[in-house]
């Protein structure tokens, strides 16, 4: 470039810095040129060889800024002694003459043409970057699959379906109320992330019991992605005091909190009423109590949230447990005006039952008898019954025709349902996969030095089952030097070979005191896992544990190990003590008894004899049948015998007969409560909380979708652009982080100090300290965000050696996208996502699109010199500028037609279903006319939204034949 292409008072660019804005040339002196950028306020001096500058040209059409901020459309351009003057009209049709001088210089070359024009130039890998990165987006928002397949959780077929069914309602208020270890906090946690990827949901509040809140933190991050901020009466001192009285529910979108809190401060409740939430979570909602008399303060501060939160979650107990008192009570949170009165909800619950009992005769299978089929045509009363009704009573079909007709009545059945459309109830009765369970208990002497502390008075039963924790002054010597509990730990630690074991105490001076023992007598190395530690520190000694070569053969966890926790890959448990509470025993019981783990798991318990150990355990074992299987009439037994057990717990050999009575009587009232509790089972309430058909189908969609799109070779791509480095951590992991070559300082959802991850879905479960990578991982979404956001891979020029492509001429590879901008809670992606329209012009505006598609035009690509790429796009620019008029003509042509599928496929799926609503609500008063009234105001509003959808060039590529 000689010194006469430079001129004072041109203004140019900066290829490598384009941030520094429009830059005025100051002077051209011997080999250099120096340049002021006045909206940086930087002033650079380039050599005149090879200087990274591009002479700023604006065309007709385009839109520029003057000094003063004006917007201003270029009509035409003349250029006189290097010097560019720009024909221009405002807003108002008023036209003026604009010198280049005028020109702002805050103006950014953000459209791909002006880039273009510019000399702004992308590699053509970016390019190839960002076409793929529009094709899956668009994949990804039109899905109806988003949020059910990339949280790091197993596809189990019933979770699918609630999570799908709840996510579907426009204002989901439900109970979910499967038996234990079936999910309750995972079908959350899935809902949750599925309104919030879907944009329905943008602030949610979850409500919990103290002792689960280090749980529910744990899960929802580590299965869901999802970063709760813990909020604690220190916590909301703080905000206030440092934020002038801000009230502190605001300062977070997702909050975790207890009901302690609400309860203990009335203007804690009032600041969370007044917070504004989309969602909200209740866990243990059983524990809330009301009667017609009157309700504890619980369960007043969460009624008065769940009127003001428009979605709510009740994590909840069986109805069977409940009583149709506490189920009314859960109920009425959710609609109290449906659910206002008790005497009313429990007649008409007994109307229902006879539905049930039609539904359990259906399902027995075999040939309808005729008395059954005309009670079900009195129920149904309804025309298409009868056929079907014909069919099972008729003994000469053959069996799958009966099948057939057993289905598509159950559905009018399920339909019909009382409660089945707010409560959700999966039991391990209909869902299998469940392992056995065995238990090994090992009795052993109690030693004098606890007989000793044993005997001092009022002592609180937690003490007497944790010896260990009285105080037996300083002088005395660790417990675990004469605690025959350890010595028979590390016997069995040897016993059992290299299989793992998980070992479970309530305190954490227990297992920090056991780890030093197995350390120190037996040299044992052990992990510990307990309050104390860090999440990061728990998380590395889970995985020290979960490594099958180089881990750990034991996990010493506090209480807290049995919260949130998976550890199916081993099968061994030990319970150093027992917990006073059946349900506490059955999670712990239950961080290994879970769906899919392939062996019987041996529970192991060392106990004392002639202790309250002893006492307590037989009360479980021989009493409740805890320890072989789950109890769901545990709690209700342990507040009816609770004296009775507590005084065989303070005194364990005073009174044998009294404790064999007291054993006695608690397995009879199991016994009972079980056999009423499986008489009250609703066999169409479980088959509605998961229609196996439509759940299953689910389960195969998301396989398949993760099949057909694999995330892996995409995502080394997008990371590799932006300087990511990775390596190989073991098969199937590897290991991401920073770069020296990024091109930012960070890149979204990657820690500066890196992390571990997998994209299979096997080695996640098993290994929670690696990210689960997936098309719905953050550090996915957000990098994919941050591309079609920025303008890296908007504009290239590349060379092409193609035989169908002549020396000089010219092909225009242009990428428009279809967007309708709208608030997130209307999901449009379902109807319109981001539509990718490609096309390929060759230098007559004929399309080619079909003659080169993109592969095959970057197999022949020969890359250019970034100056000689520049140079060629500023001599095509009137041949470019002629292209993209035709080019805009043939993408608008498209625009029109999509949108008016769009509205087609949105006006099917809302009146389809708001036909279905208004036919249940003529038998199922549980559909509402607010949630009819929802669905159509919705359907409104996408066909406003809809109709404002606009076509915008994305990104172009010029290619040059040679």
């Amino acid at each position: 470039m000689s010194t006469t292409d430079f001129r004072p008072g041109q203004r140019w660019v900066s290829d490598t810095e384009p941030d520094l804005g429009l830059g005025t040339l100051l002077k051209s002196e011997g080999r250099t040129v120096t340049l002021l950028f006045p909206a940086s306020g930087e002033r650079r001096t380039y050599a005149l060889d090879n200087s990274p500058l591009t002479r700023v040209r604006f065309g007709p059409g385009d839109r520029v800024q003057d000094l003063e901020g004006r917007a201003l459309w270029v009509v035409s351009m003349d250029e006189t002694a290097g010097r560019i003057s720009y024909r221009v009209r405002s807003d108002t049709g008023v036209e003026e003459t604009l010198p280049e001088g005028g020109l702002s210089a805050f103006l950014q070359f953000s459209r791909p043409q002006e880039r273009l024009f510019a000399g702004q130039l992308d590699q053509p890998e970016w390019f190839d970057l960002r076409l793929r990165t529009l094709e899956q987006r668009q994949r990804l928002e039109g899905s109806p699959l988003l949020g059910l397949g990339g949280a790091r959780t197993a596809l189990l077929p019933h979770q699918l379906y609630i999570a799908h069914e709840v996510s579907r309602r426009p204002l989901p208020r439900v109970l979910l109320a499967d038996e234990v270890g079936l999910g309750k906090t995972i079908e959350a946690g899935l809902i949750l992330h599925r309104l919030r990827l879907s944009g329905r949901v943008s602030r949610a509040l979850v409500v919990v019991p103290p002792p689960l809140l280090n749980q529910w933190l744990v899960e929802l991050l580590r299965r869901f992605n999802l970063r709760f901020s813990l909020f604690d009466g220190e916590r909301c001192q703080a905000i206030e005091s440092s934020d002038q009285g801000e009230n502190p529910f605001q300062s977070e979108q997702l909050v975790l909190t207890s009901l302690d809190l609400l309860t203990a401060e009335p203007r804690r409740t009032e600041q969370a009423l007044e917070a504004g939430w989309d969602l909200l979570i209740v866990d243990e909602a059983h524990h809330l109590e009301w009667s017609e008399q009157g309700a504890s303060d619980a369960y007043r501060a969460v009624e008065a949230l769940a009127r003001r939160i428009p979605a709510v979650l009740l994590l909840t107990a069986t109805p069977e447990q409940l009583g149709q008192a506490g189920h009314f009570a859960r109920l009425r949170l959710l609609d109290p005006d449906r659910f206002h009165d008790l005497a009313t909800f429990v007649a008409e619950e007994s109307r229902f039952r006879p539905i049930a009992e039609a539904a359990e005769q259906v399902l027995a299978g075999g040939i309808l008898p005729e008395q059954s089929a005309g009670r079900l045509a009195d129920l149904l009363n309804e025309p298409e019954a009868l056929p079907l009704l014909a069919r099972l009573s008729d003994p000469s079909l053959d069996e799958e025709r009966r099948r057939t007709a057993r289905e598509q009545l159950l559905v009018l059945l399920l339909d019909r349902h009382g409660t089945g459309r707010v409560l959700f109830r999966n039991t391990r009765h209909r869902i299998t996969g469940f392992p056995a369970r065995e238990l090994h208990p090992c009795p052993l002497d109690l030693p004098d030095e606890y007989q000793r502390a044993l005997a001092a008075p009022d002592l609180a039963p937690q003490l007497r089952l944790t010896p260990e924790a009285i105080d037996r002054g300083d002088a005395a010597p660790p417990w675990w030097r004469f605690d025959p509990r350890v010595e028979w730990l590390a016997a069995s630690l040897k016993r059992l070979g290299d299989e793992k074991v998980l070992l479970i105490a309530a305190r954490r001076e227990t297992v920090q005191g056991l780890e030093e023992a197995l350390r120190s007598r037996h040299g044992i190395h052990a992990a510990l896992f307990h309050e104390g530690m860090s999440i990061l520190e728990r998380d590395r000694a889970a995985a020290w544990f979960a490594d099958p070569e180089e881990g750990c053969r034991i996990l010493l966890c506090s209480e807290i190990g049995s919260e949130g926790r998976n550890f199916q890959f081993a099968h061994h448990l030990v319970l150093f003590d027992l917990p006073l509470d059946p349900d506490l025993l059955e999670q712990r019981i239950g961080r290994l008894d879970r769906i899919g783990q392939g062996e019987t798991i041996r529970i192991h318990v060392p106990w004392f004899e002639q202790s309250a150990q002893a006492v307590l355990l037989r009360w479980y074992h021989e009493g409740l049948d805890a320890f072989r299987a789950t109890c769901p009439a545990g709690h209700a037994l342990l507040r009816q015998l609770q004296p009775a057990l507590l005084e065989q717990l303070d005194e364990p050999a005073a009174d044998p007969e009294a404790l064999e009575a007291l054993i006695g009587a608690t397995r009879r009232l199991r016994l009972e409560t079980n056999e009423r509790l499986r008489r009250g089972r609703d066999q169409l309430l479980e088959l509605n909380s998961c229609r196996e058909p439509e759940a299953s189908a689910l389960r195969r969609r998301i396989e398949q979708e993760q099949r057909d799109h694999p995330l892996a070779e995409y995502l080394e791509q997008l990371l590799g652009r932006y300087g990511v480095e990775s390596e190989f951590h073991s098969a199937g992991s590897l290991i991401l982080r920073p770069g020296s070559g990024m091109l930012q300082d960070s890149f979204p959802g990657l820690p500066q100090e890196g992390m571990t991850a997998t994209f299979d879905r096997d080695i996640a479960l098993a290994h929670e300290d690696r990210q689960f990578l997936t098309w719905e991982h953050p550090l996915v979404r957000e990098g994919m965000a941050m591309l079609c956001d920025g303008r890296e891979g908007s504009s290239s020029v590349c060379g092409l050696r193609h035989p169908h492509l002549k020396g000089g001429g010219l092909l225009l590879e242009l990428l428009y996208v279809i967007e309708c901008p709208a608030p997130r809670r209307l999901q449009v992606g379902r109807f319109l996502p981001p539509t990718l329209i490609r096309l390929l012009l060759d230098a007559g505006g004929e399309e080619q699109d079909q003659a080169f598609d993109h592969t095959a035009l970057v197999s022949a690509r020969v890359p250019l010199e970034t100056a000689t790429a520049a140079r060629v796009a500023a001599v095509l620019q009137p041949a470019v500028r002629q292209l993209l008029v035709r080019a805009e003509s043939l993408a608008g042509r498209q625009l029109s037609p999509t949108i008016d599928r769009a509205l087609e496929d949105m006006a099917a799926e809302y009146a389809t279903e708001i036909a279905r609503l208004h036919a249940l609500q003529r038998v199922n008063p549980n559909v509402t006319e607010e949630e009819i009234g929802a669905l159509k105001r919705q359907a409104l509003e996408l066909e406003e939204h809809l109709k404002q959808a606009r076509l915008r060039l994305d990104a172009i590529q010029l290619w040059v034949g040679l």
